[in-house]
């Protein structure tokens, strides 16, 4: 059996792809910015008809098309959606490749299930119309000769019959770069039937051998493999129930079923879920849905049902519950580790509190503390999330101890340098019964800090008599004393 190739060209990918989203009868293209200019990226239809085209400035495609309609070009997104097609396009054959703006089909033994090859064609073009999407499309006996019948040509080649149908296409179908494309077309070489008259051992000294491989593998004397987009590992499953359940002892049994397989999966890909999302559709055809976000990644099933638990009891199974599904929404690399007889590891207990509150506060409102390399006592530590953090130690080490509150300085009455023996903070009387210091902290003179316009501080450990142990300052530029901190 010979093979047989198929090449799907979208010259508007990009533009269409948007349009399907947002429709708009009027000229619309995609810009970018190249070279510092902002450039035309895409175009559909309308703007090409204005005379526009792909890689003129903006001021210039603007001065021809005044109401010419722009967004800026997304090529994340291009990638995502040509994805997508590729693998909408596995039911045509289990052999799809990625080609820049197109598709590479290896047809070869699939032709049959549609009709033969015009049928697999008719097919392919009626759903892509319907999709609104423009293409051109080329079917040959090699990846070279459709890619060029697609771009250059369209139409097909028959078997055997590779160089008649491209002999006609100019040399620029063979894949070549720009320079070699224009040199040939100065020696007045400007089809492929005209390259192929000439001495291969003339064309190899002078163009290289990168040329007679494009010629060779268009024309089916060298192999061109098509490379096929690896499938996307899946982390859900999902159940479907003979008969409608709705008791929590039922549910949460259900839920450890599809847990062990998720975990399974997880674990050969060396994967961690980081939110997990059970939907249970009732026999109202309605789903509700439980999700679970884990402090860190975590593949056992046993201590990830056990998280659940507060979810699934508030669960509304209403007349019953036919179907349930899982899925690790958000997953991690997570490397095998090494077991001990004690099971859990070092952190898992942490890690299993603050997902059981994080299902209650939420994991963004449990914050932990890490060590900063700041003399500043404001700046000496920072805040993050506990969920995507480690412990820490380090940072600026003081010889005097710290306060556990630290709060923005509020102003006390006194402008003396020694500690004041009474004074009134937070409409509270407080007598001084010991002072110890002082301790002086110099701002950051390298950097702007509004919070320390005032220069030098004096810091005091002071013991009240009614109990509180308060950190004070006293600023000797800009006499005052300030409440900054209170002790455990």
């Amino acid at each position: 059996m010979n093979r047989r190739v198929v090449s799907l060209w979208f010259p508007r990918l990009a533009s269409e792809r948007v349009l399907r989203a947002r429709p708009i009868d009027a000229p619309f293209a995609l810009t970018h910015i190249h070279a510092n200019t902002q450039r035309v990226y895409c175009l559909n239809a309308e703007a090409e008809k204005q005379g526009l085209r792909k890689g003129m400035g903006f001021t210039d495609a603007r001065v021809l098309c005044p109401d010419l309609q722009t967004a800026m070009a997304d090529p994340q997104a291009d990638l995502q959606f040509i994805q997508t097609l590729a693998r909408w396009a596995g039911r045509y054959c289990p052999w799809v490749g990625v080609d820049d703006d197109g598709l590479m089909l290896d047809v070869t033994g699939s032709t049959h299930l549609f009709g033969g090859e015009s049928g697999m064609l008719e097919d392919l073009h009626a759903r892509l119309d319907r999709a609104g999407l423009s293409h051109k499309t080329g079917l040959a006996g090699t990846r070279g000769a459709a890619w060029a019948l697609a771009r250059f040509g369209g139409g097909c080649a028959p078997d055997g019959q590779v160089l008649p149908y491209i002999g006609r296409l100019p040399v620029e179908a063979l894949r070549l770069g720009n320079d070699v494309c224009n040199a040939l077309l100065r020696l007045g070489i400007r089809t492929i039937s005209d390259l192929v008259a000439l001495p291969r051992t003339t064309l190899a000294r002078r163009f290289g051998a990168d040329l007679l491989l494009r010629l060779d593998q268009a024309l089916g004397e060298q192999p061109e493999p098509i490379s096929p987009q690896s499938a996307s590992p899946s982390f859900a499953v999902r159940m479907t129930l003979p008969e409608p359940i709705g008791l929590i002892s039922d549910v949460m049994a259900g839920l450890e079923r599809l847990l062990v397989r998720v975990c399974g999966t997880l674990s050969d890909k060396q994967k961690g879920a980081r939110c997990l999302c059970f939907t249970a559709r009732r026999v109202d055809q309605a789903s509700v849905h439980v999700e679970v976000r884990l402090a860190r990644p975590m593949r056992d099933a046993a201590r990830i049902a056990l998280l659940f638990e507060r979810g699934i009891e508030g669960l509304d199974a209403g007349y019953g519950i036919d179907q349930i599904r899982l899925e690790a929404t958000e997953v991690e690399h997570l490397p095998f580790r090494q077991t001990t007889h004690q099971g859990a590891q070092e952190g898992d207990s942490m890690a299993d509190l603050i997902t059981r509150l994080g299902t209650r506060v939420g994991l963004e409102n449990i914050t932990r503390h890490l060590p900063a390399d700041s003399h500043i006592p404001e700046k000496s530590f920072t805040t993050v999330y506990a969920a995507y953090s480690e412990p820490a130690t380090g940072g600026w080490h003081s010889a005097a101890p710290r306060p556990l509150v630290l709060f923005p300085p509020e102003p006390i009455a006194g402008y003396r340098p020694q500690p004041p023996a009474r004074f009134q903070w937070r409409r509270m009387s407080f007598r001084t019964a010991q002072a110890i210091g002082p301790e002086r902290i110099a701002p950051e003179w390298w950097l702007e800090d509004p919070d320390w316009r005032s220069g030098l501080r004096d810091y005091w450990r002071i013991h009240t008599r009614e109990g509180r142990r308060l950190w004070l300052f006293f600023t000797p530029q800009n006499p005052g004393w300030f409440v900054h901190g209170e002790f455990a």
